[in-house]
């Protein structure tokens, strides 16, 4: 099983120390950024499950950050107590709000709650781009672009790159990568993912002139990442 990866975005150091030991143990992967400008850099390269968020960040600050997260739910987590703030930020893409200070116990069990809905959303309302260096994957025309240019996808070659993508640093063993399409492409089987992930490399490769996805020999796939 895949483990979700959530993002840290906070400049204080004692906090995020924390909560990224709190959420190791609940055997989450941990992403930290300390500042809004940042995370942005992050997000261009990875698409974490859930992202917590402070308020104040240096230079781009959390309220200006948030607007420009699409598709990943957002818990924000800040010192400020007031309904204004609160009803703002949540009406401008926060799907929840907890105030410092706050029990680990809490914190955890809302995680819980929005992953859970995320995996039950349909996915054109869960996201509209998936990005990994130049690519954008587009949920709702299941295409791809890079620098102007656009390659369709059919759905089995969307699921297969979506899923490395949002796992950018594992290499997914077939097994695994079949269970996790089979609910969108339950046409594709061991023999004919090969053939799957070649007619990809090849949709990607003329659209960058890059070769993404490296087979790791007896395995299964990765994003290549460098």
């Amino acid at each position: 099983m895949l483990l979700k990866t959530i993002l840290i975005i906070d400049d204080d150091m004692h906090i995020g120390n924390m909560l990224e030991e709190v959420l190791l143990k609940e055997g989450y992967r941990v992403q930290r950024a300390y500042s809004g400008t940042e995370a942005l850099l992050l997000l261009k390269n990875a698409a974490p499950d859930l992202i917590l968020l402070d308020l104040m960040l240096p230079g781009l600050n959390g309220e200006e950050l948030l607007p420009r997260i699409k598709g990943i739910p957002v818990i924000v987590v800040s010192a400020k107590t007031a309904v204004e703030s609160k009803v703002s930020l949540l009406l401008n893409g926060a799907c929840d709000y907890l105030t410092k200070p706050f029990h680990t116990d809490e914190l955890l069990a809302r995680i819980k709650v929005q992953l859970r809905a995320q995996e039950k959303r349909p996915e054109e309302a869960l996201a509209t781009v998936f990005t990994f260096q130049e690519l954008e994957l587009h949920t709702g025309t299941h295409t791809v672009l890079a620098n102007g240019k656009e390659t369709r996808l059919t759905r089995t070659e969307y699921a297969i790159l979506k899923l490395l993508i949002q796992n950018p640093s594992q290499v997914i063993p077939k097994s695994l990568l079949l269970d996790r399409i089979s609910d969108d492409t339950p046409d594709c089987t061991e023999s004919s993912l090969k053939i799957h992930i070649s007619n990809l490399r090849k949709k990607l490769r003329a659209l960058t002139g890059k070769d993404y996805i490296e087979a790791v020999w007896g395995i299964g796939f990765k994003i290549r990442t460098e």
